[in-house]
């Protein structure tokens, strides 16, 4: 055999390698990855946030379900849910068993376009090859087929506070939190507002599904110190010691998961965390170098020794 034939085999050999591992093996390595966040007053004590997204749930997945179940063992003041709950219209009772104790839990929640759309099949490079991702005029105009409104209102009733399109707050740890959230972006189903960030809340939260720049930027302009939101999955097949080639937004792939800032005009910087997620579209079910995670968020007083994670 030649040279030019074996340096053919063993990069076919190693393609079908890693292709096995992005299919089988890494997709089940969750992982909880934590931060520390330097944002509350001077002298305050920690306030600890789950950040759950993308979760993408199909009733067959015990694993991710067992999972889940046991992050209600950490010691939590808050969850918050940045969208993509379902990739099945018979998967809500299987989230609801997941999230478990989580929602006995203060909480908050906004919703992603596969809570509302059941994933079609597209071709993969496209989203490789799409720019921001911005669904094209129309894209989804289509009838809703999974079943959001019984998992809203299963949330609901377990106490969770729906941001979609509005503003709430909730008394967390003895302390005032104000919320602001929106639809989601990536389906231009946002509506955002001009009204700042209640001042005399102890911490203001903006939250959404999908890190458009355009919500990113009126939230930072409105005085929002942390933004949370999901939908890039991280980038989903990352090149290992370069990262993330596309976010399917138009958040710039540097930031496709992890804890960041976010400033513009002149403001002070928002704490930006997006989440990399939980699962993928049942059609597309891979990750390499982007091991499904949820995110602990520690917050801190500024004073506070701290490190981003």
């Amino acid at each position: 055999m030649g040279a030019i034939a074996r340096a053919a085999g063993a990069l076919a050999a190693a393609g079908a390698t890693g292709l096995a591992y992005s299919a089988f093996v890494e997709p089940r390595r969750f992982v909880l990855r934590r931060f520390t966040i330097p944002i509350l007053a001077p002298g305050s004590e920690p306030l600890r946030i789950l950040h759950l997204s993308d979760t993408h749930m199909m009733p067959q997945q015990r694993m991710k379900q067992r999972w889940l179940r046991g992050l209600a063992d950490l010691d939590l003041d808050l969850v918050v849910n940045t969208g993509d709950n379902l990739s099945h219209a018979d998967a809500v009772p299987s989230v609801l068993r997941a999230y478990g104790d989580l929602l006995d839990l203060p909480g908050v929640f906004v919703f992603g376009s596969n809570d509302y759309f059941s994933p079609r099949r597209k071709n993969p490079l496209r989203y490789l090859t799409g720019g921001t991702g911005v669904a094209a005029s129309g894209a989804w105009m289509r009838h809703a087929d999974l079943p959001f409104e019984e998992m809203r209102a299963a949330f609901r009733q377990r106490g969770w506070v729906d941001l979609t399109n509005r503003r709430d707050e909730l008394e967390v740890a003895g302390r005032r939190w104000s919320f602001v959230g929106v639809d989601d972006p990536h389906l231009g189903y946002d509506v955002l507002d001009d009204q700042p960030a209640d001042p005399a809340a102890d911490l203001a939260i903006g939250v959404a599904h999908a890190p458009y720049l355009r919500v990113l930027d009126r939230w930072n302009s409105l005085g929002f110190p942390l933004i949370l939101a999901g939908h890039t999955h991280g980038g989903q097949l990352r090149v290992p010691f370069y990262g993330a080639l596309v976010t399917n937004c138009d958040l710039d792939p540097a930031r496709a998961r992890g804890l960041h800032q976010h400033v513009v005009g002149g403001h002070d910087p928002s704490w930006l965390h997006v989440s990399a997620g939980l699962g993928s579209s049942p059609l597309t079910p891979v990750r390499f170098a982007c091991r499904p995670e949820a995110s602990l968020l520690t917050l801190t007083a500024v004073d506070s020794p701290s490190s981003p994670g």
